[in-house]
Formats: structure tokens, C-alpha cells, sequence
């Protein structure tokens, strides 16, 4: 069964990997949508209108589109293993649970990690997979428990960041440890953190220092009224 939706290959270090079928793909893709689409119905109860729906959907729509944007076709830093600084694409997510909660943020963050991993559907196991892409994605969604928070979007962000974070961190130390040059718990654990902040962190403060201008928070809590109300 699992051949009908992977099979096996090495990519460029001659490292044994496996990559998606079209059946594989194809089932991601539906899997993506269905997470959407939960998202989208567990919106609180006072606000569950075709209107609602519809609004959600566009607003989710268009972040997602620009967070694949500025991730995958404007140039960036990209690292030798994986990671690169991007154009604030981590933002246009984060935003997502910020104007409609952690459920909505969460499930989108979980179908925006498929999409990025059906960009180039290669993986080492399921539960790597699952580790760097869904779940260290889905993470940008604890930004919704900050949505009615005041300075939300602010707090929201450095949570969602700290959230991903955490994920590749856990996926270097597991998946990852051979590529660290001390071959030690402790080595390998320093490996992880530095090279995963190398292109998390520089992204995220820059992202921080733009919330911080009163001006553009003024203009995201408009976005918010358009998007929510």
C-alpha cells in the first residue's frame, strides 16, 4: 500500500529518501483541502454564515498564496539542509489564526505545510514528514490564541515563530544528527539550534521590527476588520 503513494529514491548526497507517487500527491492535495475546508467550519458559532464562509476562505486564500509567494518564487537565502530566509512569508500565515482563531490558524498552518511539501514531495519517513511540515507549520496557527489579545498580532507571531521553531529544532536532533560535526548529544543538540535559528530567526526579527511600526499595526488591525467583519 505504501508504494502506491511513495516510492523509494536518494537525492543528491546519495541518501536513501523516498518521494511521491501522483496517487501520493494527488491524495495530499485532497488531504489540503480538507483541512481548509475544517478549518473554515470550525469558526465560533455566531459568526457560521455562507457570508462568513465565503470571506474566511478569500482572506485564507490570499495568504496562503502569498506566503507560497514569497517562500518559493522570490529570490531568498536558502541553507545547504534545508531553510531559508524568506520575504515575511511566515507572516501571511501567522495572520490566518490572528483574524480567525487558533482552530482556523492551526488547521490552515497544517494544509500550508502539505503545500509546501508538495513543492518538492520528497521525505526520509512518514514521521519526518509529518514533524517538518504539517506539524512545524501548523505551528504559526498558535497565533490565533492571541487574536482578541491586545497587541495580538505582535504576540501572536513571536508564539507561532517559537512554535516552528521547536519543530525543526526536534527534526535536526532525531532526523538530522548526522549532519552535525561533533557526533555528541551536546554537539548535535548546538547543531540543531544554530542552524535552525540561522534562518528562522533573522526573518522573524525583521518581521518583529515591521509589527512594531505604528503605522503598519494599524494597517493589519483594518486588514482584520475587512477580513472578520
Amino acid at each position: 500500500m505504501f508504494k502506491f503513494f511513495a516510492f523509494p529514491t536518494t537525492n543528491s548526497w546519495e541518501e536513501d529518501i523516498f518521494q511521491l507517487t501522483t496517487a501520493g500527491i494527488i491524495t495530499v492535495v485532497i488531504l489540503m483541502a480538507a483541512l481548509i475546508a475544517v478549518a473554515i467550519l470550525l469558526r465560533p458559532r455566531q459568526k457560521s454564515t455562507a457570508k462568513a464562509a465565503t470571506k474566511q476562505l478569500v482572506f485564507s486564500g490570499a495568504a496562503l498564496a502569498l506566503a507560497m509567494v514569497t517562500s518559493e518564487f522570490i529570490p531568498t537565502i536558502s541553507l545547504p539542509f534545508g531553510g531559508s530566509i524568506t520575504l515575511f512569508s511566515m507572516l501571511f500565515v501567522v495572520l490566518i489564526g490572528y483574524w480567525y482563531g487558533a482552530k482556523a490558524g492551526l488547521f490552515t498552518g497544517f494544509a500550508y505545510g502539505l503545500l509546501q511539501f508538495v513543492i518538492d514531495p520528497k521525505f526520509y519517513s512518514p514521521i519526518q514528514l509529518l514533524v517538518d511540515y504539517p506539524l512545524a507549520f501548523g505551528a504559526l496557527g498558535l497565533s490565533g490564541f492571541f487574536s482578541e489579545k491586545k497587541h495580538g498580532l505582535l504576540k501572536g507571531y513571536i508564539v507561532g515563530i517559537l512554535g516552528r521553531y521547536v519543530f525543526t529544532f526536534l527534526s535536526g536532533v532525531i532526523f538530522f544528527a548526522h549532519y552535525a560535526p561533533t557526533q555528541t548529544p551536546v554537539g548535535i543538540i548546538l547543531y540543531s539550534l544554530g542552524y535552525n535559528a540561522s534562518y528562522i530567526m533573522p526573518e522573524a526579527a525583521a518581521t518583529i521590527v515591521i509589527l512594531a511600526i505604528p503605522a503598519v499595526k494599524n494597517a493589519f488591525a483594518r486588514i482584520k476588520k475587512l477580513a472578520t467583519e
